[in-house]
């Protein structure tokens, strides 16, 4: 059976005034839709399908199908009024109060996902408390499609400003929403669901600051409610960085975007010093987040054999990777991944993310240029260019920083290697002058002790540096 089958022409037609606003779905149909989604939660007499407990442990096919039709439906803003008229959002806080089917719970919370999409529904159940503290309750659950639905739901509530700082108040007040976030991110195997919940915590983290700060300093052992069978749950001691790293390693393969999303959260963490802090003062010393970035940047994106073009389609995922690496090798130099000895691949793949955006296009990055003149005579800048920029600006930080720490022998290792030549360095010098001059000198006088002839040349063709030396 299709999870969420396409509902059916209706005859709402042939009833004068049956429909529902400009829609051919008849109201009296959905109206006993929802009479029988009542009958299902408290019926009048005992259910032979009942569990001992006394509530249906699954759905009926006929009651099934009739509320993924509904499930549909509610994706048309006259019939998410209806629904809403008719105290559908009620009705199905009984169904999470008092059913133990998960198909049913997670309809229902799609249902309100639809809905929510709609602006004054959203006003609606955003402001309701009690419905509120419910759908936190539903990050609890232990069944990962309506895990699936309520993050979505959270997620298109926290992107409508009206109500986003509802939202965020509302779960900076509940402690348990990081401990159930955090054991999803660092258990689950459902790439869908983690790439969901890494929005929601993205969304979050680029909301509120405070919250942020929060989960960075959270990892007390807290009871998180309600489990599915009622009793309470006691979760580990979760840290916000492990649980992010072990999101990103599943998603890494399958969903491009998803590790887009965790990346963004880590550099989001990055912009506080208790970011920072969390990352390189862990057990590890912030090894196990090295090596997955270094990895990424080394081994999978904008690797030898891609076509320059491919650093458009990463270029958020490589600003996010490389904003973090910058952050740690600033903070932690005296940490033995940070070495340079074990870092030349890494000043490899930096230069030649560059070399990628000189030939990705016929665009100058460095230069921004003009896609629209402005009658105020500002410069509107082509997003593309735009991310582009941020990304060579982050690029060249961390290779200035990485230079200047290049000792005779590191260099004498990459230009065996062949990350270091004269068309390679050239295209660094290129991209760092004027703006990091000291970096660039500082290195040339280390390249000058493990090859003249090669320094002699970039002399040449950066006649800059040869005054001052």
């Amino acid at each position: 059976m299709d999870r969420n089958p396409s509902p059916p022409c209706s005859d709402a037609e042939e009833e004068e005034g049956d429909a529902v606003g400009n829609t051919v779905y008849s109201k009296h149909w959905l109206f006993s839709v929802l009479t029988r989604l009542i009958e299902v939660i408290a019926p009048a007499e005992p259910d032979p399908a009942a569990s001992p407990e006394g509530a249906r442990t699954e759905l009926d096919e006929e009651m099934e199908n009739d509320i993924c039709k509904v499930w549909d439906m509610s994706m048309d803003e006259d019939v998410a009024l209806f629904l809403q008229e008719f105290n559908a959002p009620d009705i199905f806080m009984g169904v999470f109060a008092k059913s133990k089917c998960p198909r049913l719970t997670e309809i229902c919370v799609g249902i309100l996902g639809n809905m929510a999409c709609f602006q004054d529904i959203c006003m609606s159940i955003s402001k309701d408390e009690n419905l509120g503290q419910v759908l936190l309750q539903r990050l609890c659950d232990s069944d990962s499609p309506t895990l699936l639905e309520t993050s979505r739901l959270l997620l298109t509530c926290l992107s409508q400003p009206e109500v986003a700082n509802v939202w965020v108040e509302r779960i900076r007040e509940n402690p348990s929403v990081y401990d159930c976030v955090c054991f999803i991110m660092s258990s689950s195997t459902n790439v869908d669901l983690l790439v969901k919940v890494g929005e929601v915590v993205d969304k979050l983290f680029d909301l509120d600051e405070e919250l942020m700060l929060n989960w960075i300093k959270n990892g007390t052992c807290q009871s998180v409610g309600p489990s599915v069978d009622d009793s309470p749950e006691e979760l580990p001691d979760f840290k916000i960085v492990p649980c992010i790293l072990e999101a990103a390693k599943q998603v890494r393969s399958d969903n491009p975007e998803g590790l887009d999303v965790y990346m963004h959260i880590l550099q989001l963490l990055t912009t506080v010093d208790e970011g920072i802090q969390a990352i390189v003062q862990a057990p590890d010393g912030g090894k196990e987040t090295w090596s997955l970035l270094y990895d990424l940047v080394c081994q999978e994106l904008c690797q030898p054999d891609d076509p320059p073009i491919i650093v458009q389609e990463q270029k958020t995922v490589l600003a996010s990777i490389l904003s973090v690496l910058s952050a740690m090798f600033a903070s932690q130099t005296e940490q033995e991944y940070t070495r340079m000895r074990k870092n030349m691949p890494l000043i490899g793949s930096l230069i030649r993310i560059l070399q990628y955006m000189e030939g990705c296009g016929k665009r100058a990055v460095d230069n921004s240029k003009e896609s629209k003149q402005e009658e105020t005579g500002r410069t509107e800048i082509n997003e593309e260019d735009f991310h582009l920029k941020i990304l060579k600006d982050i690029c060249c930080e961390l290779l200035s920083n990485m230079l200047q720490e290049l000792t005779k022998e590191n260099t004498l290792e990459g230009l065996h290697q062949g990350h270091l030549n004269e068309q390679t360095c050239s295209c660094a010098f290129q991209n760092l002058l004027p703006l990091y001059f000291a970096s660039v000198e500082s290195f040339l006088e280390v390249l000058r002790e493990a090859d003249q002839t090669l320094a002699d040349n970039l002399e040449k063709r950066f006649p800059s540096l040869k005054v001052h030396t």
